[in-house]
């Protein structure tokens, strides 16, 4: 009895055709027989034999031999089926290139046209601010040139007043000196060529005024009752020069020191004494009554 050979376990995966059920054979399909070759003619001549059957398979279904596909052999940028898309995307492309210049045209000149506008604008604003501060500065110049101008005037017509004041005092105090120069040379002159009567009556008038108030007429009255002329005690009143109506309010206070009066009795009183209404008016009122 003969041993048996071990046997090895295989160890190779199955093949994925075993999990994959088994398709149908394929039909088997008979080459068509050949065409018969034309039978020779008894003249020597060929003549055509008969047409070529199709072969069929076994189930019975005909048959038809499998066509060839003709070769192109033309270069393949020749072929319509390139020639014509090419041709299309040249046009849309020349199409686009065109918008797109024409856009980018549009654009750049809608751009340098706003960019224009604005820079004109800038300029105008400029040139506006530029033209309202030089008048403002034209009239804050002339402003101020007419506020100099004017503050020249008063400062002249100033000079000018004070000069004037200052020419009509000198003027004054030189007429009032020579009024008193030509006086004093006129007393000088008078008493030079006065009486002894006349220098006497002068001199009484004046030690009179010096002690107590007087009327023009109530000092001459005083004189003559001393014994003077009246020529000579109006000469030696009027030589005073006195102011009457100082002398009547120097009587109406001391009138008033002595004993009280009404308004109206110490201008009585004062009209009494040798003095006109208006000196005894004057003194009352100067009295404050």
């Amino acid at each position: 009895m003969s041993a048996a050979m071990p046997t090895r376990k295989s160890t190779s995966k199955p093949s994925a055709s075993a999990d994959v059920p088994a398709q149908a054979a394929a039909p088997h399909i008979e080459s068509p027989a050949a065409p018969a070759a034309p039978a020779p003619v008894a003249n020597g001549s060929w003549q055509p034999g008969p047409p070529a059957q199709f072969g069929a398979t076994p189930e019975g279904a005909p048959f038809w031999p499998t066509p060839v596909p003709r070769t192109d052999s033309r270069p393949a940028w020749k072929k319509k089926r390139v020639l014509v898309p090419a041709a299309v995307f040249a046009v849309l492309l020349a199409a686009g290139i065109a918008g797109g210049s024409d856009e980018t045209s549009s654009s750049g000149a809608a751009a340098g046209t706003s960019a224009v506008i604005v820079e004109e604008k800038i300029d105008s604003t400029t040139e506006s601010a530029e033209k309202a501060a030089a008048e403002k500065a034209a009239a804050e110049k002339a402003a101020a040139e007419e506020a100099a101008a004017e503050k020249a005037a008063a400062e002249k017509a100033a000079a000018e007043k004070a000069a004037a004041e200052e020419a009509a005092a000198e003027k004054a105090a030189a007429e009032k000196a020579a009024a008193e120069t030509a006086a004093e040379k006129a007393a000088a002159e008078k008493a030079a060529a006065e009486t002894a009567g006349q220098e006497n009556a002068r001199e009484a008038a004046a030690n009179y005024l010096s002690f107590t108030a007087f009327s023009r007429s109530g000092l001459i009255k005083q004189l003559k009752f001393e014994g003077y002329s009246t020529a000579d005690a109006t000469y030696g009143v009027d030589s005073q020069h006195a102011n009457w109506n100082t002398q009547a309010a120097k009587a109406a206070e001391s009138y008033l020191e002595m004993t009280s009066f009404s308004r109206s009795g110490l201008i009585q009183q004062l009209m009494f004494e040798g003095y006109t209404r208006t000196q005894a008016e004057y003194g009352v009122k100067q009295a404050g009554l």
